[in-house]
């Protein structure tokens, strides 16, 4: 009976161990997700990109894919082609597939209270990436973004620096140099920002009664319609325009194929500024057709997975990331050219 009892105990011994390290495997895999990454949970992000307009855009989308693959993130993409409408639809096919974050970037400030609010229902948080909009910002974690306030102003104090130490006259006589102006998309925060960053700075400079707007008009962050626009500045204005400050740098493309169609000399006889600093425009300015890119950075993706990753582990976030950018006249363009990444 004895020998009975002790066998019956090493019996139950082994099975209380036995289940035991099952439990341990168990507890294990459910820890780590999928049980390949060393502990992180498995991430869906849903994001709504406003379409595919421009070099920069393009951009943008591939670093972002690139990113999202790199983080180990699976990514819903969505494409809008320039049209909200289609970023609302986006927005709800990601709240109905129960993603674990959504991001977009708007392509206009207004009309996302509603959607934003059943994203809020869901549960599902939303980050912002690069516009911003003007809904309730508890509606959304946080918006990452380069500041375009800072990139208009930049761009009007390198010009300002530039027309006094080149010594530059206007072309019509006179004591004003004369600006046309390619702005934005209707409605982006951004395009707004950067025209109105550029139009303090005006105003702020010691200088400001040297510079007078002449002309100004949405190129709607294209090529071919900033050809068009520089086109109907060039047959009205064309004998005075001094300076053209171009919200985008595909815009500043398509006017620099308007002026030399018109017989001038883009980068001599129009001073051309715009924003973005991507290949296109560094190449302009290595043939000597513009004269400086403010940069900003088609490079959100890092930060946006890095963000993502820290909301759905319950991490505090702030309210807003902002990227930092630079600088980059056309004497240091061949130089910068290989190190672009867009």
């Amino acid at each position: 009976m004895k020998l009975k009892k002790f066998l019956a105990s090493i019996l139950s011994l082994a099975m209380v161990l036995s289940l035991a390290a099952c439990g341990g495997d168990s507890g294990e895999d459910a820890a780590s997700g999928d049980g390949a990454d060393g502990g992180e949970q498995s991430i869906t992000l849903g994001f709504a990109q406003v379409g595919s307009e421009s070099e920069w855009r393009t951009a943008n989308t591939d670093n972002i894919k690139a990113s999202a693959e790199e983080a180990g993130i699976t990514l819903q993409f969505s494409d809008a082609q320039q049209k909200q409408e289609n970023q609302i639809k986006a927005i709800r096919s990601f709240i109905a597939s129960d993603v674990d974050v959504i991001s977009f970037c708007p392509i206009v400030e207004t009309g996302w209270d509603t959607v934003l609010q059943e994203a809020k229902d869901a549960g599902i948080p939303v980050v912002l990436v690069d516009r911003g909009v003007t809904a309730d910002p508890s509606l959304y974690v946080t918006h990452i973004f380069a500041d375009a306030l800072k990139e208009g102003g930049n761009a009007f104090n390198w010009i300002d620096e530039y027309m006094t130490s080149e010594g530059k006259t206007p072309r019509a006589g006179g004591d004003q140099f004369q600006v046309a102006i390619l702005e934005g998309t209707v409605g982006s925060s951004v395009a707004a920002d950067r025209l109105q960053g550029f139009l303090d700075a005006m105003d702020a400079s010691e200088n400001s009664a040297k510079y007078n707007v002449l002309c100004s008009q949405t190129g709607e962050y294209t090529r071919a319609k900033g050809m068009e626009v520089m086109e109907s500045f060039l047959k009205s204005d064309g004998d005075k325009i001094d300076i053209l400050f171009s919200c985008n740098g595909d815009m500043a493309l398509g006017a620099i194929q308007a002026i030399e169609a018109a017989g001038l000399k883009p980068g001599e006889d129009i001073v051309i500024v715009s924003i973005d600093a991507a290949k296109g425009e560094f190449n302009a300015m290595i043939e000597g057709k513009m004269n400086c890119a403010v940069e900003h950075t088609p490079n959100f993706g890092p930060t946006l997975m890095e963000t993502a990753k820290k909301i759905v582990a319950g991490e505090e976030v702030p309210a807003t990331i902002e990227l930092e950018e630079g600088i980059y006249p056309a004497d240091i363009a061949e130089q910068e050219l290989p190190n672009r990444t867009y």
